[in-house]
């Protein structure tokens, strides 16, 4: 199902650790901790005994810098692993969103489509924050372009974001859900009435 709420990938922000990583709860579940990256794929095992098996764990810069760290994670815990692609003019930024080159969001897309991945999560991140609305055009180009299926994140304004990427879905797009953190946190968009419009 469509997920309209989702704390945001710890790797899309400017402190962050290029490792870090951050978990994706079910739309109607708070988080109970933070995760940053652990020390090796069992210290993450470790850790995630403590988690019920329907969160899923995002894995951002890592996934551009060590691609076979997350097929090795995919393996170990099949279907809870989400990759965060954060891209700036369709070039994958990493790093905190500091570094871009010449990867595009589609080739880091691509190298995880026989991994395992539960999911992508695609960032626009000259929009994030900024309440302009999602960048749908990039983000189903994306969804249909690989069979992975896709979250849209950035940009997020109010109800009508979340209308128009569920009328996008509903029309064949490869597209999962919808994260939004500000537009919720200011108020401009009801958790109640998204998650009603999703589940209508």
């Amino acid at each position: 199902p469509l997920d309209a709420r989702s704390p945001r990938d710890a790797s899309s922000s400017s402190s962050s650790s290029p490792s870090s990583s951050s978990l994706l709860a079910p739309s109607d579940e708070d988080v109970p901790f933070s995760l940053e990256f652990p020390e090796s794929l069992d210290d993450l095992g470790e850790r995630w005994r403590l988690l019920p098996s329907r969160y899923r764990v995002i894995l951002g810069t890592i996934a551009a810098r060590d691609p076979e760290l997350v097929r090795e994670a995919c393996r170990r815990f099949p279907g809870q692993i989400v990759v965060g692609i954060d891209a700036k003019g369709g070039k994958v930024a990493v790093e905190g969103w500091v570094e871009t080159g010449e990867m595009t969001a589609l080739d880091l897309a691509q190298a995880f489509e026989t991994a395992g991945v539960a999911a992508i999560v695609f960032t626009d991140i000259d929009r994030d924050g900024a309440l302009t609305g999602v960048n749908l055009e990039a983000t189903v180009a994306l969804a249909n372009a690989v069979s992975i299926p896709v979250i849209a994140s950035g940009g997020v304004a109010d109800i009508e974001d979340i209308r128009a990427v569920k009328a996008a879905r509903d029309a064949g797009a490869n597209l999962e859900g919808a994260i939004s953190g500000r537009a919720l946190y200011d108020g401009r968009l009801d958790a109640s009435d998204a998650l009603a419009l999703i589940h209508a």
